[in-house]
């Protein structure tokens, strides 16, 4: 039986205390009922002997603390799941925002899920294709991985996000592949993009969708990844299908967090973060990966903003830790008219070795690789050499290299948010503009290579 309490002793902010409670747990769901009849729910954060710490999730305003009952429901918040989820727009709770019908589910899900055990764990070792010649090539996206993109203010990071849940997919496997897309903490301009993006380019037919808006409670954009990531496991280890999570934006996660913290006035750690920030996170990134025995697997892309273009900042510093590399825009190339600005040169794959190669994308996918870093590089060094001494300083080779970095910026990286290139494609634009430099130069390439793939290359 469920008891009603009207013991709330006080409202702080989105915050309610309820005294002489008994038997509640960590995270159950509760239901206010105010002194109009109005139905408010919440959720409990804090457990203190008999007094409990709520977060309300539609707010505390209007609350009568005198006349408003409260039930504690007995369970935490829960994800209706079947496979009619495909294809449906949800807010950041999980209930249904596109006017569509009622999901009859299979089942409900607690949406606070665990990580994955580490024995239980396969090697993630397949190549996923985003058509993205910067990440297809040179930081490859793998199946089970958790790759993160550093963005910032006023960088395309929506516009990348929209393109790699559009294009993204597993090549040969022949299983089903879907998208979660969860935007946390974004303006209603952002949602509707993301909405009619999806819908007319038909991306939506494979995706499930979690809006959450910046106007939305704090508690419900700390609820809206474990939904998602909820979804997203329901659809790889029950159904079997390929999994890519874009989870966008993680700081506006963390500023939930943040703010939470506050309102029940914990001791802050770095700038302001709850000194859990680093466990609270990899709680969700941890929740990507492959299991041994199951077909499925979920893959992560979280996007975030660094406050003030600064990588040391807690949120990428201690994402950098947990997840397995990191894509990284750039404000310089942006300015540049380069779309989509990835900055090659500090952006990393850890696991890029593991799902390339003859059988996964090409044999010649390694070689080039390093030889475009290594060419790219030296052209950036030869290019503020002339900023510095001036153009005519610079080495006949020198001039090469510094061209070599103008085309690859323009030709390579610069293939705009609308097309779709295939990893062949990609190699084969490498090899063209590998072609500019002497073959003396390209020494992290074996001849058997160049013989077979430089030759038949005009630039």
């Amino acid at each position: 039986m469920i008891k009603e309490y009207r013991t709330i002793s006080k409202v702080i902010g989105p915050l309610m205390a309820v005294e002489k409670v008994s038997g509640v747990k960590y995270e159950e769901l509760i239901e206010v009922r105010m002194q109009n009849g109005e139905i408010r729910k919440g959720q409990v954060l804090e457990i203190d002997g008999d007094r409990a710490m709520v977060q309300i999730f539609e707010g505390t305003g209007g609350i009568n603390i005198k006349d408003s009952k409260v039930r504690f429901l007995g369970h935490p918040l829960k994800f209706a799941v079947s496979e009619d989820i495909v294809g449906r727009v949800f807010d950041g709770l999980g209930r249904i925002r596109d006017n569509g019908a009622d999901i009859i589910p299979e089942k409900m899900l607690d949406i606070n899920g665990q990580v994955i055990n580490p024995v239980a764990r396969d090697y993630p070792d397949e190549f996923i294709q985003t058509g993205i010649s910067s990440i297809d090539h040179l930081n490859t996206l793998v199946r089970g991985q958790k790759l993160p993109i550093f963005s910032a203010s006023g960088l395309p990071h929506k516009e990348l996000a929209a393109q790699i849940a559009r294009q993204a997919t597993v090549r040969g496997s022949g299983e089903d592949f879907a998208v979660v897309f969860a935007a946390i903490g974004i303006t209603f301009e952002e949602a509707e993009f993301f909405r009619d993006n999806f819908r007319q380019t038909g991306a939506i037919d494979r995706s499930v969708m979690f809006m959450n808006l910046a106007n939305d409670p704090a508690i419900e954009r700390i609820a809206t990844p474990k939904v998602a990531l909820t979804a997203a496991e329901y659809l790889a280890y029950e159904k079997d299908m390929h999994v890519l999570v874009i989870l966008t934006d993680m700081t506006n996660y963390c500023e939930a967090l943040r703010e939470i913290s506050a309102a029940r006035r914990e001791v802050p750690g770095r700038r302001g973060y709850p000194g859990y920030l680093y466990t609270n996170l990899s709680t969700l990134y941890e929740r990507a990966g492959r299991i041994r025995g199951c077909k499925g697997s979920v893959t992560q892309i979280p996007i975030l903003t660094m406050p003030e273009d600064d990588k040391t900042h807690p949120i990428p510093d201690l994402t950098g830790y947990i997840t397995e590399g990191q894509i990284i825009l750039s404000r310089e190339l942006y300015k540049s008219g380069i779309q989509p600005p990835i900055d090659v040169l500090p952006s990393l794959s850890r696991l890029k070795d593991k799902g390339t190669g003859e059988g996964k994308t090409r044999k010649d996918h390694a070689p080039t690789m390093n030889q475009l870093f290594s060419a790219y590089a030296q052209g950036k060094q030869a290019k503020e050499l002339a900023v510095v001494l001036g153009e005519s300083a610079l080495s006949d080779l020198d001039k090469i290299y510094a061209e070599f970095a103008r085309r690859f910026e323009k030709e390579y990286v610069n293939q705009g948010f609308m097309t779709n290139r295939s990893i062949e494609e990609t190699l084969d634009l490498g090899w063209k503009l590998l072609a500019m430099l002497p073959k003396t130069e390209l020494k992290r390439i074996k001849d058997e290579l160049l013989d077979e793939y430089l030759p038949s290359v005009k630039i």
